[in-house]
């Protein structure tokens, strides 16, 4: 490994590049000397931590962190925290065992399934499989937990228009118009330009967290469907915009996390679910199920990239929908025992 050129910085300090391992590490001193002598023993410094950990064998814990840093250019932030928090907070007991030493996973899968959702360990036992495959080892078979489905949380067509009429004017009423017009949350946050006078809004982005819990704006979505144009089909929603813009403030007067809870106050004082921003947005799809809106048109205007998703997830059918098809089931048999009241019936 040749030690990269010294460079004489404006400042009269003297500048190396070192890069060990796809990290870059800077080295800088007084003096041409001075910086040469500082990277030649960074470098033997990482070049004898190489020895060691080739020695002991490379741990889980640096192989996921191994794993990232692969990938840290082309992951969304989002996905790094949640790669970062696998190796915080699972599989704690063996995360810094070396990798090839690890064998029963059957038995530390079922160990964690103790300590989280069935639906978690699936993700992280998923990831570190994908860690082990990067590093020649070879992924046993694991039986895990049955993943049981929640139920759907969403506010029923006629409780809708009561939800609008009790935000109104309230911090909240913004973020829960815009969920209520199929945006997520990570889209609200990324504050879309929204055109009123082509009643438009231009979903362009997100705003997640990162592996630090800071909130960054990154200028993709969560797919290219994502990315679309959502027609204002709410009054409401312009009346509040309007009346922000004309008192000068800003769009969106709340964190995520405090919009939450105010919008589920709201729903409890109401005697609703609740449903939380992005329960609303399991709202929209479902009022869009109600009233007969065409699948298509509410795909491209949720954002959703294939019909599977939507209808799995987000389709749910309200009370009214349900008590509608029950009806139909008893007017059919209550019918066919009308019309077989005079029909002579065999018996066996």
């Amino acid at each position: 490994m040749v030690l990269p050129k010294a460079k004489k910085l404006p400042s009269g300090n003297w500048f190396i590049q070192l890069r060990l391992g796809g990290e870059s590490i800077p080295v800088t001193a007084l003096s041409e000397k001075e910086c040469i002598s500082k990277a030649r023993l960074i470098k033997a410094e990482y070049k004898a931590d190489m020895r060691v950990q080739r020695a002991a064998g490379i741990t889980l814990r640096q192989a996921i962190d191994k794993y990232i840093d692969k990938r840290r250019n082309v992951l969304s932030p989002s996905t790094i925290r949640t790669y970062v928090g696998y190796s915080k907070n699972r599989f704690k007991d063996i995360m810094d065992k070396p990798i090839k030493n690890i064998k029963d996973w059957q038995t530390i899968c079922n160990d964690e399934a103790a300590l989280c959702s069935p639906k978690s360990l699936k993700s992280a036992w998923m990831f570190t499989a994908s860690v082990l495959r990067e590093n020649g080892l070879d992924v046993p078979k694991v039986k895990l937990p049955q993943i049981i489905q929640r139920e759907p949380i969403f506010l029923e067509p006629e409780q809708i228009p009561i939800f609008i009429k009790a935000i109104k004017g309230m911090d909240c009423e913004i973020p829960a118009l815009l969920a209520l017009h199929s945006l997520r949350q990570s889209e609200i946050w990324a504050e879309p330009e929204i055109d009123l006078e082509a009643k438009i809004i231009k979903v362009r982005g997100a705003v997640v967290r990162d592996e630090t819990n800071a909130f960054v704006k990154k200028p993709t979505n969560k797919n290219q469907s994502s990315r679309r144009d959502v027609p204002i089909m709410i009054p409401e929603l312009t009346a509040a915009i309007m009346e922000q813009r004309k008192l000068g403030k800003p769009l969106l007067l709340q964190i995520p996390t405090v919009a939450h809870k105010q919008i589920d106050r709201i729903c409890r004082k109401n005697g609703f679910s609740e449903v939380g921003l992005h329960g609303l947005r399991h709202s929209f799809a479902s009022l869009a199920y109600h009233l007969g809106i065409p699948e298509m048109y509410v795909m491209q205007i949720g954002g959703w990239s294939d019909y599977g998703t939507m209808r799995k997830i987000y389709t749910h059918f309200s009370k009214q929908d349900s008590l509608k098809s029950q009806n139909k089931m008893h007017e059919f048999f209550n019918n066919a025992n009308d019309n077989i009241e005079n029909t002579e019936i065999c018996h066996v």
